[in-house]
């Protein structure tokens, strides 16, 4: 039957992420959110971005799940 001996090494702490390498991408998802939410949230009517329902109707469920009213 074999063993396994493991030997208790040091811990070493990961190195932190500079925000310089972060705020690109947190920039970048945020602007995605405030989209997603407009598209979801508030495309009908006058403040549309598209003519047509063809948006309204994609993201039909989407808005119930989210709680905005469109009917």
């Amino acid at each position: 039957m074999a063993t396994i001996s493991t030997t208790p090494g040091t811990a070493t702490a990961p190195a932190p992420i500079p925000l310089r390498q972060i705020a690109p991408w947190a920039i970048f998802g945020a602007v995605l959110a405030v989209v997603l939410l407009y598209f979801v949230g508030a495309e009908q009517g006058i403040t549309s971005v598209f003519s047509g329902e063809n948006v309204h109707e994609f993201v039909h469920d989407g808005r119930h799940l989210l709680g905005f009213p469109c009917h």
